[in-house]
């Protein structure tokens, strides 16, 4: 029995020995794991900061010129806007690629670039079409289509070339092989964002607060942007830009016929019912508001139904139903749309590159 003992005792300070190792393993765990929580932190950090500047949420960039220049592909040196004379002999029509109400656009080639040459079809569109190019012309930055030249006279503008087209084709755009990889939640959020970006743009340009009146259904609404091929937005279409002066008692009224559907803002619609035959005199004006109030459908389109997007709709669920208000007083300005969109990108790209990071701790 004392040698029984003895052998336990003896066995015993060996065995409590090696509970200590496993111990330290776990501290020198937790050090890394904190570690690396700071370092995805630092990452995300600055991959965030990269996004909000670099993909196009400052309206300043290094690809762009001065007023009246443009710089188009891998050139270096700025060149101006092309003018009648240069157009006619150095732009070569290949074929059309579009047409609306205002304007036919006709992909064509200058210099071995692609281009867009867009010419008035309906001479009763004259002004719209003088008026888009005025606004295309005042509000180049990252978020507006490159103008690269004009002809007031033929009523002719050139702009860059994207070849994946209008946002009326993104989801088409995502199922080709080639860009599978960019239809996520993560990717459709930023896209989102892009869009919100512009109308916050538009809302606070450099000639005053721009309505985006050609937006009385989705369709229109998706095609007024373009896809560039490095997934971002552009707002290509200016032809119906309305100016909001609140000082002035100026507010705007988005063409002279009665608008319909749920699609367009309450204050779009004509107060009076069915018993009061629309006319326009009659129709009360309205304010920038009314963009607002079309950011969770437009938004709902960008977000699909890819995994995760669900998720992504729960966290903008508040701010969505704030853009929705009856009043539009009541609603969020632009900036704080963007503002809230921005802040749920972050807090889902953290969760998701931590996953259970806090349980863990």
């Amino acid at each position: 029995m004392e040698n029984a003992e003895g052998t336990a005792m003896e066995k015993k300070p060996h065995f409590v020995r090696r509970e200590f190792p496993p111990r330290e393993v776990s501290s020198i765990s937790l050090a890394l794991l904190l570690a690396a929580v700071l370092l995805l932190n630092t990452l995300l950090y600055l991959y965030l900061n990269k996004f909000y500047v670099s993909s196009g949420r400052a309206e300043m960039d290094s690809s762009l010129c001065s007023f009246g220049y443009f710089k188009l592909g891998a050139v270096k040196n700025c060149s101006p806007w092309l003018s009648c004379e240069a157009i006619n002999r150095e732009v070569r029509k290949l074929k059309c690629v579009g047409e609306g109400a205002v304007k036919k656009a006709f992909l064509s080639e200058w210099k071995e670039n692609k281009v867009v040459l867009s010419q008035l079809t309906n001479s009763e569109m004259k002004e719209d079409f003088l008026h888009g190019l005025k606004m295309l012309k005042a509000l180049q930055s990252k978020h507006v289509v490159r103008l690269l030249g004009y002809c007031e006279q033929q009523f002719t503008i050139l702009t860059e070339y994207h070849p994946l087209g209008s946002l009326r084709g993104l989801n088409e755009t995502l199922h080709i092989p080639k860009y599978k990889g960019m239809n996520t939640w993560h990717r459709r959020l930023m896209l989102a964002i892009d869009y919100v970006s512009i109308i916050r743009y538009l809302h606070s340009s450099p000639l005053g607060t721009l309505v985006m009146c050609d937006s009385n259904d989705l369709d229109k609404v998706l095609s007024q942007y373009l896809l560039t091929s490095d997934f971002h937005v552009l707002v290509n279409d200016l032809d119906a830009l309305p100016l909001v002066n609140r000082s002035a008692g100026r507010l705007v009224k988005c063409g002279h016929r009665e608008l319909q559907g749920e699609f367009v803002a309450p204050e779009q619609r004509w107060p009076y019912g069915e018993e009061v035959p629309f006319e326009d005199d009659l129709m009360p004006p309205y304010d920038e508001k009314t963009d607002i109030w079309k950011i969770p459908d437009v938004s709902n389109f960008f977000l699909g139904h890819v995994e995760g997007s669900d998720i992504v709709r729960l966290h903008l669920f508040d701010i969505h139903a704030a853009c929705k208000k009856k009043d539009p007083a009541e609603r969020p300005s632009a900036q704080e749309v963007l503002d809230t969109y921005r802040k749920v990108l972050t807090l889902l790209i953290r969760e998701a590159a931590m996953p259970g990071t806090r349980e863990m701790l």
